[in-house]
Parts: C-alpha cells; structure tokens; sequence
C-alpha cells in the first residue's frame, strides 16, 4: 500500500475494508522471534501479536494521511471468497512464559514503517517492475470494484 501510495496509484481493499487484522511493528515481531529462539522451549508454539487490532480501512487510511495522499486513491474491489473477517491472535503465552509484550506503539511503528520506505526506495524499487507487477495484476487486476 505505501509504495502504491507513493505513487499515487490504487490502493484495494477488500470489501468495505471492515476485516480487522493484529498490527505489530516489524522490530517488535524480529525481537519476539529472537527470544523464543533462545529463551524459547523446543517444540513450544508461541503467538506472536501485537495487541492492536484495526481495520484495514483504518491502515490504509493513516497511510493516505501521513503521505498526505488523497483518499480518493482508496479502491474498494469484491473481496475473496470464504475470505476471513478477523484473524486474532492470542499472544498470552510468550507474554507469560517469556515476558514479551511489543514495544512499539502501533502509530509509531507505522510512521518509523512509512520512513524507512522513503529512505530505501533502491531496496523496493525492483518490487515494482517485472515478476511481482504480473502476480499483483493477476491478484487484483480483474477484481469488481464494489
């Protein structure tokens, strides 16, 4: 959405964009992964969540405004069938047996998320030619807008 954005192209949300996902700053989920690692007990499984839930009309909205990109660029298409409304984790178990709990709060990981975009452009520059510009059209492409 933030290298769309960028480029003022479509932003598409599924629906109406009421399905809730459990937002975590990418920092916050590479430290949980290192602890269970190491702190971790074999053969364990452990939720890694960010006790933030939002809509992805919500995500994608305070992406268009900390771009300072209109909201007309939001493009609602026909969601995917049997698609879930909500995925929530239950992230009490590394919280209790590990002690984790993110550090991040959610709107400032975004906007630490939405820099680094701007300041890596060589890194997601590739992205947006070739291979993946085939999978995102056929993913979306097609798709009725609603």
């Amino acid at each position: 959405m933030i290298i769309n954005a960028l480029h003022d192209k479509s932003l598409p949300v599924y629906g109406e964009g009421l399905n809730v996902r459990d937002w975590l700053y990418v920092e916050d989920h590479c430290r949980a992964i290192d602890l269970i690692i190491h702190k971790g007990r074999v053969g364990e499984v452990y939720n890694v969540g960010g006790h933030n839930e939002m809509r992805n009309i919500d995500i994608v909205t305070m992406i268009c405004d900390a771009l300072g990109k209109p909201h007309s660029l939001i493009s609602h298409v026909e969601d995917r069938k049997g698609h879930d409304m909500r995925y929530a984790i239950d992230p009490t178990k590394i919280h209790e047996e590990l002690g984790w709990l993110p550090e991040t709060k959610f709107e400032d990981g975004i906007k630490k998320t939405i820099r680094w975009y701007l300041e890596h452009e060589d890194w997601w520059q590739p992205i947006i030619s070739g291979e993946y510009q085939n999978y995102y059209e056929k993913m979306y492409g097609d798709r009725k807008k609603v």
